[in-house]
């Protein structure tokens, strides 16, 4: 099997198995991939659309197609020379329903599950209706209401030998315990040797074995008839909402509605997700239990390596991944003969502030491509017309007059109030014990070291810290700097002490007595495992409340350009330059080479293609203010409602009708034409789904906590209204006709953004079915299934610049991926593990490409990568996309000796002179990107 050099990722589910991505492993061949890159393979909730919420770590899912399926399917990619990348998600599992055996453990047992450390529950709450037990939060309705309208109600298992509660598919298991005395309350005689089984059972370790006798007791007994009548019987003695609810009260787990959760929830989720439980993977114990199957399939060769999601939610990073690096490592010597050459792929979902570098010491080898996603778009963008973006979006009725910085902390504030109360409660209870420890400080108050955590959370400035041995690194210190001094400025004066105290319990450098004298505190330091725990519920409470907040949140109020609002991006900034780009990309190739290159993912909220045609606004602002002026005056007749005689405003406010505009132009198909009703209602439906998550999530008139329906039907009957084929509408057409004037410019940073992704240091991931032009929005959207007979239909032989003239079909890009990763698949040296060489620009329209080199110092190898870069102002007029030779009129590229050796473009199939400085009039006379390279044999 070769190493690894560029991925596909697919999203597997009931609809798409590991039978039906077997059947499409020649096409990803033929593409020039060597790896699958495949979403979580260990069974997840039934009907699960991603993998994320495992409810058993032990098995491959069956709705996949199990090991077998599996089996098959790496059979398929080692016949290619491929291989198989497996995500994995460490940081939490699926619970509610009825099928995770760990949760259901802890609802039976409580704190006495032997899963019970396996979660991170805090078993210890303040609150007496919670002390041992877990919150349920699964109800629809408030507690006391399902309770009377019968909708909680006992009933028995036979398969699992248990009396059960259930409420719609949730099943709560009655603790064992209880058995004995619910049997004699239904005063049945054939109940008396199943009584006589669970009598005098506790909670304790050593009555396990005899709970579990005793459960196959009750299976073998509901298995005769007038025994399951007995059985129905007990059931119908808690019928009444009275005794269910004196049963319930004695069980380990509360049932309470889900909007109880943010308030109440006793255990860490990810994020707000109530249905998602955090695990406790930092233990030993549990290490090996989650991660056990894949470690089996590891060392039988069935998977190369693994993505972990969510690595910022577990409580020791490092340490987790330098773990897991190790067991990968010690199972080299168990796989294949013929694959432990080549060590396992370990990378990690990791969200990265554009001044955050990632840590050396954790020995992975990258991210999965954030961070390189937002570079790559950042550097599509023009920062010229920031300005005058910003002025037309303040401008707007409705828009925020706080700064951005402002309307950040504002939406922090927002959720740690509203979606993570129960969270900062914990982790300010956790420092509220430390206080209590030290005697100079027993007297801070709850309540006041909770303000202070707060505005210490708002003004962390990236997702974590990552301590260790409990104390903070030098890379930490920067961003607590940041964060102290915010803090600082916005608590009033009697709180900055405790501020200071604050930090020196977040690992920060023991603090001095309270005198100013420098002096050693004259009582004992906090106990190191307060300190660890509350180090590790501070990071767990920053990474939250940045993705809700920036994510989830801001990146759906600001709107200056929404090409910039993505998972990983930095709204704020809207541009970069080559030079910066450079930098970057020269950083990760030293330290690391095998990070992985993304532009399109399962998370992001529109596709590649649709940012890369959105950039084309940077460069003319002006003009797209003007547009959505008309666009908005145009569509006013729809906000009107004429009921009772009065006009008055309905639909979605100026920003948010901007946004709507920027989807659509975003979104717009290639081969959409006004005219085809059809195709235009599809858009339209997906745009709708857009937009009740847009509202939803900006959380302003309404959100999925408590929806605005008749706010929220306002601004879909806009929607619909806009895109209407009404004849008198004359929208549709003036947005098909803007859409068009931009495309070309659009296509041109795509091909750019993909031929970056391809040839810069790393290794490329392509998200399933982007190799056309990816238009998608925000998941379902960008989760809809592929037609993989048209991708390989698409497939050609040609060079991307005979693809050209029909390049709205996508096969231009299509082509140009092809012809990359087979280059790479030629020389992998070159591109992973080569030399980055920035390459200099000269002449008129120097600002107007981008160009770089790569160069295996060992053979010789080399390769030169040029791409048109801000578009708009020169694309030809005749609809293609690609500048006319003229244009580029003296400017040129510098190429040093090491490079001039690249002489066939593999974009054109063209062998150009070897030159010290080379003409982009001739470079990119044919296609708006150039690949050049040593000479390599043609294509049959």
């Amino acid at each position: 099997m070769t190493a690894i050099r560029a991925t596909v990722r697919l999203q597997f589910h009931r609809d798409f198995t590991f039978d039906d991505a077997a059947a499409r492993v020649d096409y990803f061949a033929a593409l020039g991939v060597s790896h699958v890159y495949a979403s979580p393979i260990t069974t997840a909730q039934p009907g699960s659309m991603h993998g994320y919420d495992t409810v058993d770590y032990t098995r491959v899912s069956a709705e996949l197609g199990g090991e077998a399926g599996l089996e098959r399917l790496v059979e398929r990619l080692r016949a290619h020379g491929m291989g198989l990348i497996a995500d994995f998600a460490p940081n939490h599992m699926g619970v509610g329903g009825a099928h995770n055996a760990w949760w259901l453990d802890i609802l039976a047992w409580g704190r006495h599950s032997e899963y019970a450390r396996h979660f991170d529950v805090d078993w210890h709450s303040p609150d007496p209706a919670l002390r041992g037990k877990v919150l349920a939060p699964f109800l629809g309705t408030a507690y006391g209401d399902a309770l009377q309208a019968g909708d909680i109600r006992l009933t028995w298992s036979a398969e699992r030998g248990q009396f059960v509660v259930e409420y719609g598919p949730h099943r709560f298991p009655v603790c064992p315990t209880d058995y004995a005395a619910m049997l004699r309350q239904a005063d049945v005689s054939v109940l008396a040797p199943l009584c006589d089984a669970f009598d005098h059972l506790t909670t304790q370790p050593e009555d396990r074995a005899r709970a579990i006798a005793a459960q196959q007791t009750f299976t073998t007994f509901a298995a005769v008839a007038r025994h399951a009548q007995a059985l129905d019987a007990v059931a119908a003695a808690y019928a009444s909402p009275e005794a269910l609810h004196r049963l319930l009260e004695r069980q380990h787990f509360r049932l309470a509605s889900w909007r109880t959760a943010a308030d109440d929830v006793n255990w860490r989720r990810f994020f707000d997700i109530s249905s998602l439980i955090g695990m406790r993977v930092e233990r030993p114990d549990v290490f090996e239990a989650m991660h056990g199957r894949m470690f089996a399939l590891y060392a039988d060769g069935l998977i190369d390596g693994l993505r972990i999601d969510h690595v910022d939610g577990l409580a020791e990073p490092r340490e987790y991944c330098q773990r897991l690096r190790q067991r990968l490592d010690g199972l080299r010597a168990e796989r294949p003969l013929a694959l432990r050459a080549t060590p396992a792929t370990l990378v990690v979902e990791k969200i990265l502030a554009y001044d955050e570098p990632m840590r050396r010491d954790w020995q992975i080898d990258g991210t999965t491509g954030y961070d390189f996603m937002d570079q790559v778009g950042m550097v599509m963008h023009d920062a010229a017309g920031a300005s005058a973006l910003d002025a037309w979006w303040t401008s707007l009725p409705g828009a925020s007059r706080f700064t951005l910085d402002e309307q950040a902390l504002r939406a922090k504030r927002q959720i740690l109030a509203e979606n993570l109360a129960a969270e900062v409660d914990r982790c300010a209870r956790a420092l509220h014990r430390i206080a209590r420890d030290d005697l100079t400080t027993r007297d801070a108050t709850f309540a006041s070291i909770k303000r202070v955590l707060v505005e210490y959370v708002l003004h962390f400035p990236v997702y974590r810290m990552y301590p260790e041995s409990g104390m903070r690194s030098a890379e930490d210190n920067v961003f607590f700097e940041r964060a102290r001094e915010g803090a600082r400025a916005a608590l009033r004066t009697a709180d900055h002490a405790l501020l200071d105290r604050l930090d020196g319990w977040l690992g920060g450098a023991p603090m001095p007595g309270t005198d100013g004298s420098g002096a050693a505190p004259p009582y004992p330091t906090p106990a190191g495992s307060h300190r660890r725990s509350a180090l590790i519920l501070f990071s767990q409470l920053t990474a939250p409340t940045a993705a809700k907040a920036i994510e989830d949140t801001l990146c759906y109020r600001y709107a200056r350009l929404i090409s910039r609002n993505e998972v990983g991006a930095q709204p704020a900034m809207l541009a970069m330059s080559s030079a910066q780009f450079h930098a970057l990309t020269t950083s990760r190739a030293l330290d690391f080479p095998r990070a992985w290159l993304t532009t399109a993912t399962h998370d992001h909220k529109r596709g590649e293609d649709a940012r890369a045609r959105l950039a084309v606004l940077s460069e003319i602002p002006e003009r797209w203010a003007q547009t959505v002026t008309q666009w908005s005056t145009l569509n006013a007749r729809h906000k009107a409602d004429g009921a009772n005689g009065a006009s008055v405003a309905i639909g979605p406010e100026a920003a948010v009708e901007s946004m709507l505009y920027q989807t659509l132009v975003g979104a717009w198909p290639l081969d959409l034409t006004p005219s085809d009703a059809q195709g235009v209602a599809a858009l339209t439906d997906r745009t709708a789904g857009w937009l009740e998550k847009a509202l939803r999530e900006a959380k302003v008139r309404t959100d999925w906590f408590a929806p605005n329906v008749d706010y929220e039907r306002a601004c879909q009957d806009f929607l619909r209204a806009i895109l209407s084929s009404d004849p008198r509408n004359a929208f549709v057409a003036e947005l098909a006709r803007f859409v068009d004037t931009i495309a070309p410019a659009g296509a041109i940073n795509s091909l750019a953004q993909t031929l970056l992704r391809v040839c810069c240091p790393g290794v490329p991931d392509l998200y399933q079915g982007t190799e056309l032009w990816d238009f998608s929005l925000v998941d379902p959207d960008n989760r809809r299934a592929v037609d993989y007979a048209r991708r390989m239909a698409a497939l050609s032989d040609a060079p991307p610049s005979a693809h050209l003239a029909t390049w709205r079909t996508g096969s231009i890009k299509l082509a140009l991926i092809r012809r990359a990763l087979a280059l790479r698949a030629l020389r992998p040296a070159l591109f992973i593990g080569g030399d980055y060489l920035p390459l200099d620009i000269h002449g008129a329209l120097a600002s107007h490409a981008i160009a770089f080199g790569r160069i295996d110092r060992n053979t010789g190898d080399a390769a030169i990568v040029v791409a048109t870069h801000l578009p708009a102002s020169i694309a030809s007029h005749d609809g293609l996309p690609l500048v006319t030779p003229a244009t580029w009129a003296d400017t040129y590229v510098d190429v040093p000796e090491p490079l001039r050796r690249a002489v066939y473009d593999i974009a054109s199939d063209r062998e150009r002179a070897a030159q010290p400085r080379r003409a982009l009039r001739e470079m990119l006379d044919a296609c708006p990107v150039a690949l050049l390279t040593t000479p390599v044999a043609r294509r049959s």
